[in-house]
């Protein structure tokens, strides 16, 4: 009989404050001793504030995540793995993931980022797919702040240098600003792969005697307790928890990569799990859980690169570029002679056995041992109180069609020049020419249109990729904001010719024991798997990320939609610019009177009010189907998603977007004057597209067939004419030289600001 666990020798003794220090309630404690039987150790105690933190159990989240659609005939894997998987026929499959890093972004931009991009392109490899393209979803504060500047860059670098290494195009994203993420960047990364349906590996243990071997990068002491870090709210003591933030080696990740593919390849192997949060103990544990059955690890085999670690610190090291490994017994030479080719370091530390515990061993001292499954399965799950913040209430109630005008707004120009240079609008490209989204050639359609295009190799088919969310329609709104985004990404995915096929989520919130919180997550869950229903784009997984508040409060609600859709042929990939002169430019979709939560009212009038638009699934179902049609007869040149900053924006993107090929057009809106100029123009209303086309009577024909209203709005000019557009007894005229300035220099003005403010502002205070 194997001996109970035993406090080791300077093992700090269990008392309430070292449980409150590592996060758990005196109701959890209970419950572990009850597990138990018996007090528990201090490396117990690690084990379970890691695995029980929110970061890796999602107690608070799990019973909404249950609402969400998560199967359809196409989804080979939804939640609960590395990464979900849809088939796209002829045996070939997709794997993708969407996850945060967001509180090691706040304290440490460079290797939060860089260390996010490489947790999620090991979700992806481990499930036998070889990574084809990453994606981002970023948020930070205004731009006007020096610290703010420095996240930004930090971040940004730490992405590209990163995916630069490794040899992943980062190929979409997005960025926006509000004060709201203030001191507590949201930083998203998704990463997209593919594989043959038959090479699919999932991380369950299984097979007793089979042996359990670490491969990749040693052990050190860096990102111990990361996943409890992500799983609080930030302070001014996150300063002092730089050694938690986690340091990346994206070469080492490339021969990880090669290695694993490899292994999966030969059949040695019988599941794959990343080291991410929570590090080894996570790995260990939820392999075991999914496969029913009992595991030991040695800690004294692990590889480390420090001398003295603790069986605490090897178990609850985040150290990165590592990879857990359950072998089939009699193979562990194979194995080994694998990893040696590609230079990355191999060691059994356990194996698979019958006994059904979970057992942590230093030699022969056994220092944790947890029964069955209940490590994973016996997490307690919340259900706080839920209810909306009054103060939001009245914003949402608030009559913004009554604000007047600023006089400046008598010239639509200027109105328009205000949204242009906002950072949340602005071109991006100062971010991502700092990402190389060419390498390994299959990227069609880059950054900077509605949405990413990467061939499918050996195929006539390409994917469409998007990732998407507006935190101010979810704060306003949460439950409307959610289906927004699911909508637009889709609406996104359809402008290139893609079929919406399924998406990953990352659900970022505040503290989820404040009811109002707990409220938005509720709501946006909700209306997520509205929209998702209605769309047919089922969820095949994601991560949550709560506790997102600095001492301002919550940051805005921000449920990132990551979306993945197929294009049958790559000749009906469509881009969002004007391209030929002469084109008929067409408007799908009805335009209504509304201007609340708009880019508009926030930037020109510094207010975040009003009801969201609206959001009708029928719709935008209907448009979806509408503009495939037109695309796959050949009749849309163009299509760009009317969506942020409203009609006047996006008819300037789709002339300069191009830089090389830009093209000016005459806009006559005459038609819409018995709406408001401002919600006309810069109005945000949901489920429209702009199109240019040879052919309007075609265009028109089958989107009627459709249900979907189209307005002929007027035609593309030449490179030597404006954008003008008519509306009423209002003219509105803008030279493409002139829009072109305001939309690609206004981020690298700002970035290019003091540099000694932004070296100053590294010492700053986080929040």
């Amino acid at each position: 009989m194997t001996a109970l666990p035993r406090p080791r020798p300077g093992d700090p003794a269990i008392t309430p404050a070292l449980v409150a220090e590592h996060g758990l309630t005196t109701e959890e404690f209970q419950r572990i001793e009850q597990m138990l039987g018996r007090t528990p150790t201090f490396t117990e105690l690690g084990i379970v504030s890691a695995l029980w933190s929110e970061h890796c159990s999602y107690k608070h989240s799990r019973p909404l995540l249950r609402r969400l659609p998560t199967k359809a005939p196409y989804v080979l894997q939804g939640p609960g793995e590395n990464a979900g998987v849809i088939s796209i026929g002829d045996g070939l499959a997709v794997a993708f993931k969407i996850e945060s890093h967001n509180h090691p972004s706040a304290v440490e931009p460079y290797q939060g980022a860089a260390t996010g991009v490489g947790g999620i392109l090991r979700d992806v490899f481990t499930m036998g797919a070889r990574p084809i393209a990453l994606l981002n979803s970023l948020r930070f504060g205004s731009l006007d702040s020096p610290r703010v500047r420095y996240l930004f860059a930090g971040v940004v670098k730490g992405i590209g240098d990163y995916g630069n290494c490794v040899g992943v195009p980062t190929v979409a994203g997005e960025v926006a600003f509000d004060e709201s993420y203030e001191g507590n960047p949201l930083v998203n990364a998704m990463c997209v792969g593919l594989l043959r349906e038959k090479e699919l590996i999932r991380a369950v243990a299984q097979g007793v005697g089979n042996p359990i071997i670490a491969v990749g990068a040693r052990t050190g002491r860096d990102g111990i307790h990361g996943a409890s870090f992500a799983s609080a709210d930030l302070s001014e003591e996150n300063e002092a928890k730089r050694p938690q933030v986690q340091v990346g080696d994206p070469f080492t990740e490339k021969l990880l990569l090669e290695a694993s593919l490899e292994l999966i390849r030969s059949g040695a192997i019988v599941a794959i799990q990343d080291m991410g949060a929570a590090g080894l103990t996570s790995s260990s544990a939820e392999m075991a859980a999914r496969g029913d059955v009992g595991v030991t690890i040695d800690v004294t085999k692990v590889p480390v690169r420090e001398q003295g670690m603790t069986p605490y610190e090897i178990l609850l090291s985040e150290s990165q570029e590592r990879m857990l490994v359950v072998a089939r017994k009699g193979r562990e030479q194979e194995v080994a002679s694998i990893l040696e080719k590609w230079d990355l370091t191999t060691a059994v530390i356990g194996e698979v056995i019958a006994e059904p515990v979970y057992r942590v061993t230093e030699g022969d001292r056994v220092v944790a041992e947890f029964p069955g499954t209940q490590l994973v399965t016996d997490c307690p799950t919340y259900t706080p109180d839920a209810r909306e913040d009054a103060a939001i209430t009245a914003l949402r109630n608030r009559d913004v069609s009554a604000i007047r005008e600023r006089p400046e707004e008598g010239d639509p120009r200027w109105t328009l020049e205000q949204l242009l240079t906002s950072p949340s609008i602005a071109s991006k490209m100062w971010v991502y020419r700092q990402y190389d989204h060419t390498v390994r050639t299959n990227t069609v359609v880059g950054p900077g249109g509605d949405a990413a295009v990467v061939r499918v190799r050996g195929t006539r088919r390409a994917l469409a990729l998007k990732t998407d969310c507006n935190g101010r329609y979810c704060y306003l709104d949460p439950r409307v904001g959610a289906i927004i985004a699911v909508a637009e990404a889709a609406r996104n995915v359809a402008c290139t010719g893609g079929r919406p096929l399924a998406i990953t989520n990352n659900l970022n919130f505040g503290n989820p024991r404040r009811p109002e919180v707990y409220y938005q997550l509720r709501e946006a869950t909700t209306g997520m798997a509205e929209a998702c229903e209605a769309l047919g784009t089922p969820v095949t997984g994601g991560n949550v990320s709560l506790y997102n508040e600095n001492p301002a409060g919550a940051v805005f609600p921000t449920p990132v939609i990551g979306m993945v859709g197929l294009i049958d042929d790559l000749d009906r990939i469509t881009r969002a610019s004007f391209s030929v002169e002469g084109d008929t430019v067409v408007l799908l979709g009805e335009t209504a009177d509304e201007i609340g939560g708009s880019e508009y009212l926030a930037r020109v009038h510094g207010l975040v009010a009003g009801a969201p638009p609206r959001c009708d699934l029928n719709a935008e179902r209907n448009l979806i189907e509408a503009i495939l049609g037109a695309i796959g007869a050949g009749v849309v040149r163009s299509a760009h998603d009317c969506s942020d900053g409203g009609l006047a924006v996006a008819l300037a993107e789709c002339c300069i977007m191009d830089r090389n090929h830009p093209l000016g057009a005459r806009i006559d809106l005459s038609g819409l004057s018995h709406l408001s100029r401002r919600a006309v123009l810069f109005g945000e209303t949901q489920g429209r597209i702009l199109v240019s086309t040879p052919d309007p009577a075609a265009l028109r024909e089958i989107a009627l067939r459709h249900g979907v209203p189209t307005t002929v709005i007027g035609t593309v000019a030449s490179a030597d004419d404006p954008l003008e557009i008519v509306l009423g007894r209002d003219r509105l005229v803008a030279s493409l030289p002139w829009l072109d300035r305001l939309y690609y220099e206004t981020i690298p003005d700002i970035m290019t600001k003091s540099t000694a403010a932004l070296v100053s502002a590294a010492t700053e205070s986080p929040v």
